[in-house]
């Protein structure tokens, strides 16, 4: 992690925020159980940031038993309440619930479509949106695409599935490279092999 390097500006000072930057943010994925915690992630970010999140990564991973959704989909009411007075994750009951429930939808999807990266990667056409932000006021909270894909979402039962949502997911997720050009990851991302990932 280098300090000096010209990245975008919502990192801020936070090194935890600036690892994140400059080694997930914006890197094309297809690992299903990834984007699955990216979606779990998101779905407890609503309404927080995500600085609170990230660093309570740890604890929700440790929760949520390694973001594993088979094992996610099978938890029962005991399992519920105990993450309702897990101190390393954010304890709402309704994103717990919806967690749960989303990883059901997800695994039918996975299986439907082969993958769920096969899915959700539909909705880009199946290669990542190159966009050319100068500046962060630039950068969309939604896209025509996080329309469609929330719509979609929700109408195969995700909960907590809103456009802006999708849109986090997209840019976490590598579908769309929101890096500032000025950055030093907008070439390294734009230059990743797709094939390899």
């Amino acid at each position: 992690m280098t300090m000096n390097k010209k990245r975008c500006p919502w990192p801020s000072s936070d090194k935890r925020m600036i690892r994140y930057h400059d080694e997930e943010w914006g890197v094309p994925i297809r690992d299903d159980n990834k984007l699955f915690e990216f979606i779990l992630l998101d779905t407890f970010q609503a309404g927080l940031s995500w600085s609170i999140i990230l660093n309570r990564r740890q604890g929700f991973s440790e929760a949520f038993d390694k973001f594993d959704p088979e094992i996610i989909a099978s938890y029962n009411e005991s399992k519920i309440q105990s993450l309702l007075v897990d101190k390393g994750i954010i304890r709402n009951k309704l994103k717990i619930n919806s967690t749960v429930s989303n990883a059901r939808i997800f695994l039918y999807l996975q299986e439907k479509h082969d993958g769920f990266h096969n899915y959700i990667w539909e909705f880009t056409n199946g290669a990542p949106i190159l966009n050319n932000w100068q500046q962060s006021d630039q950068i969309p909270a939604t896209s025509k695409e996080s329309d469609i894909m929330s719509k979609a979402f929700k109408k195969e039962g995700f909960k907590f599935a809103g456009s802006t949502i999708c849109y986090s997911i997209m840019q976490a997720a590598g579908l769309v490279n929101d890096h500032l050009v000025s950055c030093f990851r907008y070439p390294e991302v734009q230059n990743y092999h797709w094939d390899n990932r």
